[in-house]
């Protein structure tokens, strides 16, 4: 393009937006479109498929992940590690797609007043992280992340567990069975929040664990 075409594009501002948009679209174009038809992606069997050996989340679990979301967890904290060096060193392997083939909605978050979630589970024990949800300043005096005390005093509200599972399993693919539907009000009773909270926590990231 010469010079004077370059000219007369940066002085319209109409035409200078309608040439960003063309470019940005396509780039999105060339980099999604290709994904939808990939089978053969490093999430080992295509975008559209979970991981060999991830797992649908339990019925408290599956709670948990919902009192996450209630209580914007997502808003401070991603779940998606960019493959750069910084993160992978410091938070472990980087996403994958494959591993958000079960979340509707997606938690992958924007911000990170606290460090990313993806790859928490395991790193610590149940214990530290019930003391830290309830006083994060006991286990980390720098947090200024919000205390959660009222989770260890409310109980799992399980009468909709049934019903969040079969949406999941109907509509997401998640593989639940008529078995796991049925055990799901049983698992949640008499667990708090807090319990539910944690265990969500603690199951994140374990089926990329061993992986780099």
């Amino acid at each position: 393009m010469s010079n004077i075409t370059h000219e007369i594009v940066e002085k319209n501002t109409g035409l200078l937006v309608v040439f960003i948009v063309i470019a940005i679209s396509f780039a999105t174009l060339v980099e999604i479109y290709p994904l939808l038809f990939d089978q053969n992606t490093p999430e080992q069997g295509g975008v559209n498929k979970p991981l060999p050996n991830m797992r649908p989340w339990t019925a408290l679990e599956l709670e948990g992940r919902d009192i996450y979301i209630r209580e914007g967890c997502h808003v401070c904290h991603t779940q998606m590690i960019r493959p750069l060096r910084a993160e992978v060193e410091r938070y472990g392997p980087y996403s994958r797609a494959a591993e958000s083939t079960w979340d509707h909605p997606f938690l992958w978050g924007s911000k990170r007043t606290g460090p990313d979630l993806a790859r928490v589970g395991g790193r610590y024990s149940d214990q530290w992280h019930i003391d830290h949800l309830i006083n994060p300043r006991a286990v980390v005096p720098a947090s200024v992340m919000p205390a959660y005390p009222w989770l260890a005093k409310n109980e799992v509200d399980g009468s909709r567990v049934q019903a969040k599972m079969r949406i999941f399993k109907d509509h997401f693919g998640l593989p639940y069975t008529e078995s796991d539907i049925e055990a799901a009000p049983d698992q949640v009773q008499g667990a708090t929040e807090l319990d539910a909270l944690v265990a969500y926590l603690q199951q994140l990231g374990i089926a990329m664990q061993g992986q780099r």
